[in-house]
């Protein structure tokens, strides 16, 4: 079976564009942290962002680990609009879209919530036994 140079030409673009990060990350967004999903956090709420990226080249999925990297760096870009400092995850990325929470958290950075504040399950890990192959 022969292949058209262009088929060819196509694939090898499509593969190296899905491995290349598209979004910088600007100067006030360096400054930005990230909070673990999930995490309680003693800090100031300023609000919510969603972001969106291409998370398919036509009919090639892009790398996942790539499309979350840009997704978080978008906002990290577009926290300090809203006076925060802090970016956490809200939910996990669907079709290219991701939504995060920003927080001020001043320059103490995440700072967690008191031991005794509630714990959400997402917090909480189960421990299973392994099986026998």
């Amino acid at each position: 079976m022969r292949r058209s140079p262009r088929l060819l030409a196509t694939a090898v673009l499509a593969a190296g564009l899905s491995a290349c990060t598209f979004v910088p990350i600007q100067a006030a967004g360096v400054q930005v942290r990230v909070a673990a999903p999930g995490q309680p956090l003693a800090c100031e709420r300023r609000g919510e962002i969603t972001v969106s990226v291409k998370d398919r080249l036509g009919p090639i999925a892009r790398n996942e680990l790539k499309v979350r990297d840009e997704l978080e760096v978008l906002a990290r870009n577009e926290a300090p609009a809203l006076g925060a400092d802090t970016v956490q995850a809200l939910n996990e990325p669907i079709d290219g879209e991701q939504r995060f929470r920003a927080w001020r958290c001043g320059p103490a950075g995440a700072v967690p919530a008191p031991a005794n504040a509630p714990r959400t399950p997402a917090t909480e890990a189960e421990t299973l036994p392994l099986r026998d192959p």
